[in-house]
């Protein structure tokens, strides 16, 4: 028997549970699935940038993300036993909407919130399930599987990681660079003998690389990140990181008390040649591969499911043309790109963490949806930039963009509004919009902006939202 549904989603880390969110909270029938028993069970990508902290807010789960988590520590440096100085990780950077950013959650934890939130809102994940390929025609794409059992989808997104099953069967390649030519060891592991206030750095000595443990919020774990010798082989036992712990710390071996969960891999960037073969789609790392400097994988990641999971509801749900679809590939490929260069000059230390990687400035001015008629905007956002928030007297403009919809915004004018299956907002003043009209798109980005409202009809038409 052949499951059918919708959208498939192959994958169920960060990408595909909030992809899988965003569609059941717009009514379209999604199944994920996961080759895995259960959730990736690691803290791999703990860093949540500002920007995706006001997606989390939008998608239901910001308050379960800020109890779940707590700022950066600050980083101590280490030196034969002693603590000789303090060491900022991160600039400080602008907060966005949501109040705090970056915010440090292990990714473990960041997946159980989103698979519950997915669960609460009917949503469904089939664990144990391997992807082995697919075939797709004019109707919809069948995935096989290798239990046998096949799904039939109108749409597929492969979320299924760097070595992506899907993207190899669509035969999609991956241009890339090796970042740091030495691998790198990351493990959670419990530690005594050191403090949970500061992120603890132990710099490289002559023939070795550096060591750096940091306490993880709401568990009693520290991640640890090693660098290795170019040629070593990752030991992953306890007796290993222990080894690795001793000889570069002050720690002794048995302060090394477990290893919850470990992994090795080389830092590379890489960018899929394309997003899009058909009806399939690439979101998070099947489409890109970060290097964990930074904080930008798993943001990005969340982005592009955030910017795909609207124009799918549109689609199969509000009898928006297909071609909406193609401004997914328009949009994300041209910013996965810039945060693959960004996080590579993290990762080389050629530029800091803070502003640059909070990811509140990243916009889609180039977008085939992207329009602004105004001759000389008289504030600072343009179409195609984030909408930012503002005061309405009791309530915010966030609180208004929040759900799944459109929101028409008038600032400073009076001037008649086409009637938009969207809700309409009036604002006296907002410094940075200035007078005019904006069409915010349901991911909080403002697609259309006039002087007047004339021709956002016509925009409204080709962008899929319904004119009444």
């Amino acid at each position: 028997m052949t499951v059918r549904t919708d959208v498939l989603i192959v994958g169920a880390g960060p990408t595909g549970l909030a992809l899988g969110i965003d569609l059941a909270r717009r009514g379209v029938d999604a199944l994920v699935v996961e080759k895995a028993e259960g959730l990736f069970p690691g803290s791999r990508g703990k860093g949540i940038q500002p920007r995706t902290m006001e997606v989390l807010d939008d998608l239901g789960v910001l308050e379960a993300i800020r109890a779940a988590g707590h700022d950066y520590p600050v980083g101590m440096i280490w030196h034969d036993g002693r603590q000789v100085g303090e060491h900022r990780m991160i600039d400080p950077a602008e907060h966005g909407e949501a109040g705090v950013g970056p915010w440090m959650v292990p990714q473990w934890r960041t997946q159980e919130i989103l698979f519950g939130r997915l669960e609460e809102l009917g949503g469904r994940v089939a664990f144990g399930r391997e992807a082995a390929g697919l075939d797709q025609d004019e109707d919809g794409v069948t995935v096989r599987f290798a239990s046998g059992e096949p799904v039939r989808a109108r749409y597929v997104v492969a979320a299924d990681g760097g070595r992506s099953v899907l993207r190899r069967a669509l035969g999609i390649g991956m241009t890339g660079e090796t970042v740091d030519p030495q691998p790198m060891l990351v493990a959670d592991v419990r530690i005594t003998g050191l403090g949970r206030d500061f992120w603890h750095v132990f710099p490289p000595g002559d023939s070795d690389g550096f060591l750096a443990i940091c306490p993880l919020p709401g568990t009693p774990d520290f991640q640890l990140i090693a660098q290795l010798p170019r040629d070593a082989t990752a030991d992953l036992s306890l007796e290993g990181v222990r080894e690795l712990v001793a000889s570069r710390s002050h720690l002794a071996p048995e302060d090394v008390t477990e290893v919850r969960w470990a992994s090795d891999f080389r830092p590379r960037a890489a960018l899929a040649d394309r997003f899009r073969a058909g009806r399939v789609f690439l979101a998070g790392d099947a489409a890109h591969i970060h290097s964990p400097a930074g904080g930008q994988g798993l943001n990005t990641s969340v982005q592009d499911a955030y910017n795909l999971g609207w124009k799918l509801g549109a689609v199969l749900r509000e009898a928006a043309a297909a071609e909406l679809l193609d401004t997914y590939e328009a949009e994300r490929r041209p910013v996965a790109a810039d945060m693959l260069d960004l996080s590579t000059s993290v990762h080389r230390g050629e530029t800091r963490r803070g502003a640059a990687t909070s990811q509140l400035g990243l916009g889609y001015p180039d977008s085939p949806l992207t329009e602004d008629t105004r001759r000389t905007p008289s504030g600072t956002v343009r179409a195609g930039h984030r909408a930012p928030d503002g005061d309405l007297g009791g309530t915010r403009l966030f609180d208004a963009f929040r759900g799944p919809h459109w929101t028409l915004l008038a600032v400073g004018t009076d001037t008649a509004l086409p009637s938009l299956d969207a809700p309409v907002v009036r604002t006296a003043a907002h410094e940075a919009y200035g007078p005019g009209v904006f069409l915010v798109r349901p991911d909080g980005y403002v697609g259309w902006a006039g002087g007047t409202a004339a021709g956002l009809d016509g925009y409204a038409r080709r962008a899929g939202l319904a004119v009444r």
